[in-house]
């Protein structure tokens, strides 16, 4: 049973019980690092720029003073949109507003919060609008969807969250960002939360921030070492189905999140599991909202042992109590390689990050390592040991990185194309 004070550090940051009760509710006893720097800073209205290990508390470091100015401010109807959170998965838009609903669930008004993503239905999304919102969590492409046939406006923000900040600044996010922020009001508060904020990142974020408040605590970072174990196998390329049944069934892993580079290889590797018995569920950009949704809650709830994903899963998804991720197929980017490790070993949980490592990808592994100061040693499995010692000819760089240009190069194209679409907030 939660003690009765045991929001009071909460109280001290500035909030009220009912938002203190509600943290404590949810085993959320003392305020994160993240959480004791951002919570004053957005509660007296600045700007704010943070940056923290995935598991940190991000969600509710931004949640919970937002609450906290939604319900101070007077009560209007039709309600107007006063706060928008940007992310850039269905999945995140989901879970933040049921993070919403869970930390507001004591206030005596808890603010009208409508989500709106891609991939589903526009109507119902457009009906629950018409009552006006306090609180919209959206993909940029619906909420541009919704805003060209008049369903909302969005003149009225004050508040702009973007969430996973460094994605929505990238390249496949940074025209219809631009084109949002052009609808929306120059003088409001703006909070840029992310794992990573890469350099070119920063610079677009410049254009947005007036005089912010910057946090940045072990940004880029690897995981404590006390919550996550990472190893890496080496494994022919042709044997890592194989090696991951083997693993299933000599770990004690209830529950395994699966990493590939494509949506093929996540549906091929989701039939190969089912065919040898293992349940499993797919989840990649081309499912449905509802198919999405419904792998994920399958996983979430232990109806199926393996969610096979690419990285859609690897933003931001808190899925409580996760044993195992497995890097089936390496990461493209590097940074990448912790967004995919922070599902598992997340609030004080153990887990275990495990790499699958072929000849061809061992030098972009050794990039990784390098990146994140890592000193991973390279496993053989008995049974599995790897046949193809030397990475093909041609590459440089070993693997998938020497391929396509890298996230620098893109970000520095995106925040070309999007300089013109920006408006900076005024002070």
């Amino acid at each position: 049973m939660v003690d009765s004070g045991s929001g009071q550090a909460f109280t001290e940051l500035g909030l009220s019980a009912p938002l203190a009760r509600a943290a404590a509710d949810l085993q959320i006893i003392e305020p994160t690092p993240v959480q004791r720097a951002a919570i004053p800073a957005i509660l007296r209205g600045a700007d704010v720029c943070a940056s923290a290990r995935t598991g940190s508390g991000k969600t509710a470091a931004f949640l919970l003073p937002l609450l906290e100015q939604l319900a101070a401010g007077p009560a209007r109807s039709p309600k107007p949109i006063r706060a928008l959170v940007l992310v850039p998965t269905h999945e995140l838009a989901v879970q933040i507003a049921e993070a919403v609903r869970s930390l507001g669930r004591h206030l005596l008004n808890p603010p009208r919060t409508c989500v709106v993503i891609g991939g589903v239905s526009i109507n119902p999304q457009m009906l629950s609008l018409r009552g006006g919102a306090d609180l919209v969590v959206a993909t940029p492409g619906r909420l541009l969807d919704l805003a060209a046939r008049n369903a909302l406006q969005l003149g009225s923000v004050q508040v702009l969250v973007l969430d996973e900040a460094d994605r929505l600044f990238s390249l496949g996010f940074a025209d219809e960002l631009a084109r949002v922020l052009l609808l929306l009001p120059v003088c409001r508060q703006n909070l840029l939360f992310s794992a990573t904020l890469p350099g070119p990142v920063l610079a677009l974020a410049e254009a947005l921030l007036c005089e912010p408040t910057r946090i940045d605590l072990d940004a880029g970072q690897a995981p404590h070492a006390a919550f996550i174990e990472q190893r890496a196998i080496a494994v022919d390329v042709g044997k890592r189905t194989p090696l991951l049944r083997h693993l299933l069934a000599t770990e004690v892993w209830s529950r395994v999140l699966v990493f590939v580079d494509s949506q093929y290889h996540a549906d091929h590797v989701a039939m190969k599991l089912d065919r040898a018995g293992i349940a499993a569920s797919v989840l990649h950009g081309a499912k449905s909202a509802g198919a999405r949704t419904q792998a994920l809650a399958d996983f979430k709830q232990q109806r199926v042992r393996v969610l096979v994903a690419t990285d859609v899963a690897a933003r931001g998804l808190d899925i409580v109590q996760l044993p195992a991720v497995v890097n089936y197929d390496l990461p493209r980017s590097p940074g990448e390689y912790l967004h995919r490790i922070g599902r598992t070993g997340r609030a004080g949980e153990t887990g275990v990050a495990v790499s699958f490592v072929s000849a061809a990808s061992e030098a972009h592994f050794r990039l990784i390592q390098r990146r994140h100061q890592l000193a991973i040693p390279l496993e053989q499995i008995a049974g599995f040991e790897p046949l193809e010692l030397v990475a093909p000819a041609g590459d440089p760089h070993g693997g998938q990185k020497g391929r396509r240009k890298s996230k620098k190069d893109k970000l520095r194209e995106a925040a070309a194309k999007a300089a013109g679409g920006v408006p900076k907030r005024q002070s």
